[in-house]
Order: structure tokens, then C-alpha cells, then sequence
């Protein structure tokens, strides 16, 4: 088939997914038009006024105002599914009454109505004819068969038919399941692999058309055996979360919290796709999909979890309860785990699971069992519902928050022996089944190579042969990609070469025309050694190579200023050694500005404080989606004092310069805000529209294609004859500017708003950003405002009342307000 090129994408169904899946589109700039049933009557004139004040309707006296409905609620959802609410704007509302034929524009169309069989076989007749000869046709199921809803279909459309399974909720969760049917056109799939990858940002694995595919199969039977197994060992639900958990290598819910977060109606569904399609005669864990009866009674109470507010938890205030399901009454949670099994869970993979397994306590048994559980489960699956081990280690990484997935676990724990171990509980009765290991795990290449994970692939126990990962042309994008037994950390680490190396910063290349900058210490924060070493990267940079790119591999670009190693320096020699690492600090950044070559800020996670202002002071940047971005100093009792005020000003003179007003206070307002009260963007869309990122700046959907586009930039930059900027003076707003703020923080101070130090800190943010006691207008240099900068951020480190901030915020990770 041609180059897929997707102008505009249907998505059937407004409820939670179908809406969040659009939300999901936009936020990627992909035209969406979202549809449901039509209302049955012609909108009233009040409700034809709002959906007009929102957004223009599909057509006039259009009767889709459940899909519009469903679009003003996106703006409510918690977490958010849009980068910047008002982009709900940008969804079109539409009904399968009026709008079939805007179908043939489309070149997906992802169907997520309830699910039901008899539901989508219906509506997959009616939109039939109105399809275009080249539309991609995906339903968003969790678990329904893929081959037995292509059946509604045309033959000639059967080839263009796939299952995509988006997890919930779609803009965060990382996994995307794509399955084919046996008639599904393979360029059909790479296609629709390719958009979901680099478009949407999702890491996708093919899954076979089996009930509830892999990560729900295999998670689903998992959250079941941790119900199971916690009954059996007496444990409750706040202690199994605390061991399922962080602790354990998985998402920080647990396993009961994760069900209210997911929803227990929904669970119960997924439960029943088990149920109805894994029988016993088919599957030898049948008996563990009964539906466990507390969550039979919840769902009978229609405590449905986080979205009624009671299931395994309720909260009460700020307390959370959990349930104890003997008397099915709310009592005080929050227990934790053992701390000697917490030490079992930091050793290493082969320690860790002996201590487990030969501890007498309830706790590690608990653990032991269900890994083994686990273990059990998917060797015995494997084969009817992946491809290869790597695609269900994968999936659960990706679908369920784990750091490794169970085929993973077992391999780095020792492949024989924890056999070994699995087989002598099944043996002896202990295990959720009787059904045997696969004869693949004890012999043959398995047992020869010491796992199903080797350098020439993953085993497929259907090929019976180790399988390679499937390449298409987008994943070469990702430099690298994550996969099993590995991190894209550990692989970067290795790569490349090295041009130079401390504790504190790698200095590297891939390709020899562009240099990469990498931070090491923790959250990459900045200290004086990081700020030397990005300081001779731009040197080496100028020197040998087309430009620098900064970007490290893990999900934090800079988390700021290394606040423990300032303060020794304070305490020995007072206010002049804090000014003096400032004032290298404010040297680092104008040197990033005004090199000779372009400097690219790759950001992916956390950009606060100083990591802010290195990406500021960056000729451009790149960000991941999900990107954090912020100055966030007056956390801390301080104001940004490496420039990144001094940035604001710069920015809003010329910002103001494109308008023909001469008041610069309108243009500022915005970033005195955003530093006065530490704004931190949540999304790389919001950070855009706070003023971090500028237009020119590129988003990127996966974080994994972040340092592949970086490079791509900065190559791009230097083959278009890049310059820095001139260095040259601007207009400072003034002390009438000031003086206008100044205002506003006495109203807000008098009122109760802040405290008394945050009016002291707002006035320095105002004295900096407006250029101090200046005329309006009058021509100030960087230089200029990065000593008022200096000064500010001094008088503050010597304050009490940031002193105590700061040791708040080292001591518990939480912001003090004093």
C-alpha cells in the first residue's frame, strides 16, 4: 500500500476511552471527529448556544450533542487527557444520524463503543457503505474476538480490520495492542504500527486474537492470583499494595488500588471475557477466573472504586480506609509491609526469590507464591497468546507499570532453578493448577541458552526458534529503544564515543558531526562540575562538531540546581560563594545562547529550575510529550537565578516589539506569574503556552524518537547556515511596572492569598523581571538583569524563612510554606 498519511481519524463511541482517545489525537494535532447516537430531537436553543460558543457544529441543528457533551468533559477528567483544555475546541462533534458520509475523509476510523458483540456487528453494517476503498477500520476492545467482528464487514474491508487496544487512561498509558485477524493485510498493520508509534507515541506490540489479548490475559490472572493468594495468607488489601507495588518492581497502586483506579465494573467485564472464553476443557486455569465474591458484593453496592469514590478504599477526608471484607465495612489502612521483607525485594533476582521462598513468614510466602503464580501463567499461555516471550514481557512493562515482565524476572533469577522451584509446587499441590511447565522450559535451546531472552531473539514456543524483534522503518528512530532485559539507560550508556567523562557529565557522539551532552548525578541536578563539563562540550563542540545536543536517557532532563552541594559552600564561606557559583551558572547560560554553534535542549520528564533555564538558554528544543517544565524556585524560598528571569524580561520585549503597543507590563504579566507562583507546565502543549517552549520549538509524541529528532535539528540548523542571535539591549518595563505588580501581591498578602515571605519574594521576582528602578522603555543588557538576579537569589539563601524552606524541601521532598 502508499505511504499512509492520516488527515483526519472518526473515533465511534463518546464514552470514557472513545473521548480520551480523541482528546489523545488532538493534543498530537490530528484532526478527530468524534461520534455518537444522535439526541433523538433537535437540540434546544440554549444547548445550540453553548456548542456554538464552543466550537462550530458539524452542521447546523446537528443533533450530536452527546459527543459534544462528552467533549466538554474532557476539560473535567482528572488526570487530564488534554495538553491544554481549550483544545477540546478542536474536536468535531458528530452523530451516525447526520454525518456518516464525513466517514469517507477518514483514513481510520477507531470504533470504541460498549463492549458488546451484537453492538459492533451492528454498527460496523451501518458505517460500511460509507467507508473509503483505503480506510484502516480498528476496533478498541479489550478482549472481544477481532476475527468475529470482522465478520459484520464487507470482504473487500476485511483486509483494512484490526483490534487496537488503547489502556486506560490513552494519553498516559504507554502500550498499544494492535491484532490481526487472519485476513488483516500485514502493510496494513506496519502502517497502522508506524502513525500509533511515532504520531501517537505509543510502543506497540501485535498480540494474538485471544480473549482479553496479552496484558489484561496475563494481568487479569494475575490480580486475580494476588486476590486469591492474600485470602489464603490473611493479608489485607493496604499491605498487599504495599508489597505489590513499588516494591516489587510494579505500578505504585499495588493491586486493589489499581482496581479502583481502573474500575471494578470494568474488571468484573474483563473477568467475565475470561469466563465465557476460557473454559476449562480450554484452559487449565479456569477456576481461578470464578469472580472473587467481595468484589461481586462491592459491584452489588455499586462501589465501583475511584469513580464512586468507595471499592477496596474510600477516602474519609484525608484519611483513606480499606475494606475489610469480613464485616464489608470501611476500617483505618495504610498498613505497610514488613520492613525484613521490604530488604528480601532489594536484593538481587536469584536472592530475592530464594529468601522468599524459604522465609516462614506469611508476607514472603505471599510474594513467593505469586511470582510463581505468575511464572506459571504465562509459561503455560505463552504460546496461545504471543508470538514470543518478549511481546508478553513487553506488554506488561508497558500495560501494568512493571520494571520487568515475568518471563524477565525468572530469566534474571536463575532460568533452571526457579523451574525447578515452579514445578516442585505444582508438583506438590501448592500451585493455582495442576497443569505442568511446558516441556520448552526444561528442554531444548530454552534450557540450553538459560532463558527464552537471547542476543538473536525471544523464544516462540509456536516457531519453536529464538525470534528477532520486528523492525520497521519508525523504529530506527528510536536510538534507543527499550526492550527486554535491558534499559534504554544501560544501552546509552555504552554507546557511542566517549569524548570525555566524569562523575558529573558524558560528553559523547554517535555519528561524529554532532555532540551529546549527558548529565549523570542524581535527577541530573546542576552543579558546578555539571556546569564545567556542559561548559567544554560547547567548547568541544565549536571546535570539532556541526552542534551540541543535551539530552540524557532517562524519563529527567534536570530537576535544577544541586541545592546540596551549594550549601556547604554557604556555610563556609557566607553570601559571596553562593554569588560567585551563580555567577558561573549566568556565565553557562549565555555561553549556550551565543555559541558558534547550535545548542538543542532534548528534553524528556523533568525540566524544573535550573534544568528550565539550560533548556531556555538553549538554541532550541525538543520535547517529549509528557515533559514537566517549570521554574520552580519559590518552592524553596528562592527566585530563578541562573536567567531564567532575566529570560522572562528578555522575552517580553520582544514579544511586545511585534506589537503596536509600547506598555511592556501585558507581555510580562504572564511569566512573573508563572515564576512568582511556580507553575510547572504538565504537558509539553502547556509548557508551550506558559512560555517555555516557544513556537518554533518541536514537540515529539514518543520519548524514545526524542534523541534521533534532536540530532536531526541540529544537523538542520548547521546545514541551514545557523548564527546565534546578537547580543543586544532590550527594553525593560520599568519601576510603573513594578510598581503595577507590587499592587497586586499587597491585595493578595492582605487578603490571606500568601504569606508574608511570598510578598518579599514576589517583590524580587518584579524588581528583576521589570529591570528595577528604571524609566519605562529604558535599554537594559542581559548582563544588566542577571546581577539584579544574583542579588535577589543571595538575599534569599541568607534569609531565614527560605532557609527553613529549603531544609523542608531537602528533608521531606515537600515545599514548606512559611
Amino acid at each position: 500500500m502508499n505511504r499512509f498519511q492520516v488527515s483526519q481519524v472518526a473515533v465511534l463511541g463518546a464514552g470514557v476511552m472513545g473521548a480520551q482517545i480523541a482528546a489523545h489525537l488532538v493534543n498530537l494535532k490530528v484532526p478527530v471527529l468524534l461520534f455518537d447516537l444522535p439526541e433523538g430531537h433537535a437540540p434546544t436553543a440554549a444547548q445550540g448556544a453553548s456548542a456554538a460558543s464552543v466550537r462550530p457544529s458539524v452542521g447546523a441543528g446537528s443533533k450530536s450533542g452527546i459527543a459534544q457533551r462528552a467533549i466538554e468533559g474532557l476539560k473535567k477528567l482528572k488526570p487530564a487527557p488534554l495538553g491544554v483544555p481549550e483544545d477540546a475546541a478542536l474536536i468535531r462533534a458528530a452523530n451516525y444520524e447526520e454525518h456518516l458520509h464525513l466517514l469517507k475523509d477518514c483514513e481510520l476510523v477507531i470504533e470504541a463503543i460498549a463492549e458488546r458483540m451484537d453492538w459492533k456487528l451492528e454498527l460496523y453494517r451501518k458505517i460500511s457503505p460509507a467507508l473509503a476503498a483505503h480506510t484502516l477500520v480498528a476496533s478498541n476492545t479489550s478482549g472481544l474476538s477481532i476475527t468475529a467482528l470482522s465478520q459484520a464487514l464487507p470482504e473487500a474491508l476485511r483486509g483494512r480490520f484490526c483490534g487496537i487496544h488503547f489502556f486506560n487512561p490513552p494519553r498516559y498509558m504507554e502500550l498499544v495492542e494492535l491484532i490481526a485477524t487472519d485476513s488483516t493485510d500485514p502493510q496494513a498493520m506496519d502502517a497502522l504500527e508506524t502513525f500509533v508509534t511515532t504520531t501517537l507515541g505509543k510502543s506497540v506490540v501485535r498480540a494474538k486474537d485471544t480473549p482479553n489479548f496479552i496484558a489484561n490475559r496475563v494481568g487479569t490472572a494475575g490480580m486475580l492470583a494476588t486476590m486469591v493468594e492474600a485470602e489464603k495468607f490473611g493479608l489485607s488489601y493496604d499491605v498487599v499494595d504495599d508489597l505489590t507495588g513499588k516494591k516489587l518492581g510494579r505500578a505504585s497502586s499495588g493491586t486493589f488500588r489499581t482496581a479502583d483506579v481502573v474500575g471494578l465494573d470494568t474488571l468484573a467485564h474483563v473477568i467475565r471475557t475470561l469466563q465465557e472464553h476460557c473454559t476449562g476443557d480450554r484452559d487449565p486455569f479456569a477456576a481461578l477466573y470464578q469472580t472473587p465474591p467481595v468484589l461481586a458484593r462491592l459491584i452489588e453496592a455499586k462501589s465501583l472504586g475511584q469513580k464512586t469514590g468507595a471499592g477496596f478504599y474510600k477516602k474519609a477526608g484525608r484519611e483513606v480506609l480499606r475494606l475489610d471484607p469480613a464485616s464489608m465495612e470501611y476500617v483505618t489502612g495504610g498498613a505497610k509491609a514488613n520492613e525484613v521483607v521490604a530488604r528480601m525485594l532489594k536484593k538481587p533476582a536469584a536472592e530475592r526469590l530464594r529468601l522468599l521462598r524459604q522465609a516462614q513468614g506469611a508476607e514472603p510466602r505471599f510474594l513467593w507464591a505469586l511470582l510463581r503464580d505468575q511464572f506459571h501463567y504465562a509459561a503455560v499461555h505463552l504460546q496461545e497468546i504471543a508470538e514470543t516471550a518478549r511481546d508478553v514481557d513487553l506488554a506488561m512493562r508497558w500495560g501494568f507499570g512493571m520494571t520487568q515482565g515475568p518471563f524477565e524476572l525468572w530469566q534474571a533469577a536463575g532460568w533452571r532453578q526457579v523451574a525447578r522451584w515452579v514445578q516442585e509446587d505444582i508438583d506438590a499441590g501448592q500451585a493455582l493448577c495442576k497443569a505442568p511447565l511446558p516441556e520448552w522450559v526444561f528442554k531444548g535451546p530454552v534450557d540450553e541458552a538459560g532463558g527464552v531472552h537471547t542476543p538473536e531473539g525471544s523464544w516462540s514456543p509456536a516457531l519453536g526458534r529464538f525470534v528477532p524483534r520486528r523492525q520497521l522503518p519508525v523504529h530506527a528512530r528510536q536510538l534507543f529503544a527499550q526492550d527486554v532485559m535491558t534499559t534504554p539507560a544501560r544501552a546509552a550508556a555504552q554507546a557511542g564515543v566517549t569524548l570525555h567523562e566524569d562523575d558529573a557529565v558524558r560528553l559523547w557522539t554517535l555519528d561524529e558531526q554532532v555532540l551529546i551532552a549527558s548529565i549523570k548525578t542524581k535527577m541530573h541536578a546542576i552543579s558546578p562540575d555539571v556546569a564545567e563539563g556542559l561548559l567544554r562540550g560547547v567548547t568541544l563542540a565549536e571546535e570539532r562538531y556541526q552542534g551540541l545536543v543535551i539530552w540524557s536517557p532517562d524519563d529527567v532532563f534536570s530537576a535544577g540546581a544541586d541545592l546540596q552541594a551549594m550549601l556547604p559552600a554557604f556555610m563556609v564561606a557566607g553570601v559571596s560563594a553562593i554569588e560567585g557559583a551563580e555567577h558561573e551558572l549566568q556565565k553557562l547560560m549565555l555561553r549556550l545562547r551565543y555559541a558558534s554553534v547550535p545548542v538543542v535542549a532534548a528534553m524528556r520528564g523533568l525540566a524544573l529550575g535550573g534544568g528550565c533555564e539550560l533548556a531556555l538558554y538553549s538554541a532550541r528544543r525538543v520535547a517529549a510529550l509528557e515533559s514537566y517544565i517549570g521554574l520552580v524556585e519559590v518552592g524553596v524560598g528562592l527566585v530563578p537565578g541562573a536567567g531564567g528571569l532575566t529570560y522572562i524580561a528578555r522575552r517580553a520585549a520582544e514579544n511586545a516589539q511585534l506589537s503596536t503597543g509600547k506598555d511592556l507590563l501585558p507581555f510580562l504579566t504572564e511569566g512573573f506569574t508563572a515564576a512568582a507562583m511556580a507553575k510547572v507546565g504538565t504537558s509539553a502543549l502547556e509548557s508551550r503556552k506558559l512560555g517555555y517552549l516557544q513556537d518554533s520549538d518541536i514537540i515529539v509524541a514518543h520519548k524514545d524518537e526524542l534523541l534521533a529528532v534532536a540530532l536531526g535539528e541540529v544537523r538542520a540548523m548547521a546545514a541551514s547556515g545557523w548564527r546565534p542571535p546578537m547580543r543586544r539591549p532590550f527594553a525593560a518595563a520599568g519601576r510603573h511596572a513594578q510598581a503595577t505588580i507590587l499592587g497586586q501581591l499587597v491585595n493578595m498578602r492582605d487578603g490571606g492569598f500568601i504569606s508574608a515571605h511570598d510578598f518579599h519574594i514576589g517583590k524580587l521576582i518584579a524588581g528583576v523581571v521589570c529591570g528595577g528602578d528604571v524609566d519605562p522603555g529604558t535599554l537594559v543588557s542581559e548582563e544588566y538583569l542577571m546581577a539584579l538576579e544574583r542579588k535577589a537569589f543571595c538575599e534569599l539563601v541568607a534569609h531565614p524563612k527560605s532557609q527553613e524552606r529549603i531544609m523542608a524541601m531537602m528533608s521531606t521532598g515537600k515545599p514548606l510554606r512559611n
